[in-house]
This record gives C-alpha cells, structure tokens and sequence, in this order.
C-alpha cells in the first residue's frame, strides 16, 4: 500500500461513526453511545545502497466508551461510562502513595521524639 492510500484510509476512517452510534430505541428510549476515539499514522520511504526504493507506514486506532445519550420523554441526559480499569489504577496509585509517604512521616515523627528525648534534662 502506498503513503498516499494510507493517509487517505486514515482520513476515511476517522469520523463521528467510531465516535457515536446509530441510535437505538426500544419502549420508548433512544440510546446514542459515545466513545473516546485516537488515531495516528506514520510513513516513509527511502532508498537503499543498491538504489532500491521501499516505503511503509502504519495506522492505529483505539477506542474507549465514555457514556451515552438518553432519550425518554423528550428529554436528554448524558449517562457517563464507568472505566472500571482506569479506577482500580487510579486508586491502586493512591493506596501506594499513601503507604510509602506514611512510613516517612512515621519516621520523621518519630525522629522529632528522639531530638526532644535527648533534649530534656534528667531530673
């Protein structure tokens, strides 16, 4: 595939289809999902010693649910998507902080109880 089909296959593909979808109603709901959507692309080309011509290039896509449009009763409201991966990272990184910043502030305390210690006279 040349550089030029592939960019073009890029822009073809990237559009407010991979981002929403087709509405879908039943019993008087309409559900209109909606996604996070990236992509990217690279190329190039070159020639070698022997005055071979190559080129090549990728493309890449990805996508995450984010929520969806609700209908009912002529009213519309966003339901969010819940990322449940994203939320056990995030709050596994908050155990971890928490765990290590503890453990010095334990030690610094512990440290100022020593410096006071040493400082009291004995009676």
């Amino acid at each position: 595939m040349k550089i030029d089909e592939l960019i073009e296959k890029a822009k073809s593909s990237a559009g407010a289809k991979l981002v929403y979808t087709e509405p879908y109603e039943k019993d008087g709901i309409t559900v209109i999902a909606a996604a996070s959507v990236a992509s990217g692309a690279g190329g190039g080309d070159g020639v070698d010693k022997e005055g071979q011509h190559g080129e090549g290039g990728g493309f890449g896509v990805t996508a995450r649910p984010t929520g969806a449009y609700v209908i009912k009763d002529g009213t519309l409201r966003w339901e969010p998507a819940i990322d449940v991966n994203r939320l056990v990272g995030v709050v596994g990184a908050v155990v971890v902080a928490v765990l290590l910043f503890s453990s010095r502030i334990a030690k610094v305390h512990a440290r100022r109880a020593i410096a006071r210690a040493a400082a009291v006279p004995a009676p």
